[in-house]
């Protein structure tokens, strides 16, 4: 009569051990896009920092598809031991609500996953081609308006932090752009450089280089100030387009990870925020750190999702 007690007793003893060891292996730390993004080009040195707080190795996985869907969903249901753990995008938050207007069972839920730590908060970036004929954002928009669905936008895929934006540019200034998904901001950033698409939104972290190496033009960014890796990149407010929006980057275990796990997360998430190392090399690629424990992260998280649901209504269903 008693097997059931025991069993659940020596369980829950079990888990409390593997917490209190925790971690005593690799960290697998799931990317849902392809190399090459914002959520990328952050994991890379923020694994590394970790990996030296945890003494265990805390290695980087790009797992695409679905705008991030695939990923975010694979941590959402991973065992909540925090071997499994999600270095996610604003998308987050859009992904179930899209998955509502599109008629599918949502991939993953917001309350499945608990959040870690904050560690950027940038704009995106609207960004051409050098060679293209704009030389401003008011000449892209009046060469829009002049004709309307010819020219193209890439992104990470519908519903993303690359597509949200332009299409709340795009509804506030009056134009009709089309939109091109591709499978991560590493894919669209290479089919803007190549002539696929005329424009692009994305975060710094993965277009100051080519910005500055002279391959595409900034016209404008998402921000309410200038951005400190591009000073001379005006605001969409300043250029008459009262738009705003950010492109952030954070931590994620699945929502039932013990707390002693979650703890030493945000111990090792903390330490990493703080770390030289990760600093430089995000302040070099134009994404300062602009770290958020894990209660003050998960008001921010709420509000954007709550801010986020009305922009992905507005935006309707996408195939």
């Amino acid at each position: 009569m008693n097997s059931k007690p025991v069993t659940v007793a020596a369980l829950v003893l079990w888990t409390s051990l593997a917490a209190a060891q925790y971690p005593d292996h690799t960290i697998t730390m799931i990317v849902p896009f392809p190399p090459g993004g914002v959520a990328d080009t952050v994991a890379r040195p923020v694994a590394e920092a970790m990996s030296r707080d945890l003494k265990q190795p805390v290695v980087v996985e790009n797992k695409g598809g679905a705008g991030g869907g695939i990923g975010m969903a694979q941590v959402a249901k991973a065992k909540p031991d925090g071997y499994t753990i999600l270095m996610s995008l604003a998308s987050l938050t859009v992904l179930p609500e899209a998955d509502k207007i599109l008629g599918r069972p949502p991939m993953y839920q917001l309350d499945q996953l608990k959040p870690i730590a904050r560690f950027t908060a940038d704009p995106t970036v609207f960004v051409v081609r050098t060679e293209a004929p704009w030389k401003s954002l008011q000449d892209f928009i009046n060469d829009a308006r002049a004709n309307p669905g010819k020219f193209t936008y890439g992104s990470s895929g519908n519903y993303g932090t690359m597509h949200v934006p332009m299409e709340m540019f795009a509804g506030a200034a009056g134009v009709k752009l089309v939109h091109v998904p591709y499978t991560g901001a590493g894919p669209a950033i290479v089919g803007l450089l190549s002539g696929q698409v005329d424009a692009l939104a994305t975060g710094p972290a993965s277009i100051v280089q080519h910005i500055k190496g002279g391959k595409v033009r900034a016209l404008a960014q998402w921000g309410n100030d200038r951005l400190v890796a591009l000073p001379d990149v005006p605001s969409l407010k300043e250029s008459g387009t009262n738009v705003e929006y950010a492109q952030w980057s954070g931590l994620f275990v699945p929502a039932d990870a013990p707390a002693p796990v979650v703890q030493r997360l945000r111990e090792a998430a903390r330490a990493a925020a703080n770390d030289p190392r990760v600093k430089e090399v995000l302040l070099t690629a134009g994404s300062p750190v602009l770290y958020l424990d894990a209660p003050e992260f998960q008001r921010y998280v709420d509000a954007d999702a709550a801010k986020m649901v009305d922009v992905v209504k507005r935006i309707g269903k996408v195939e």
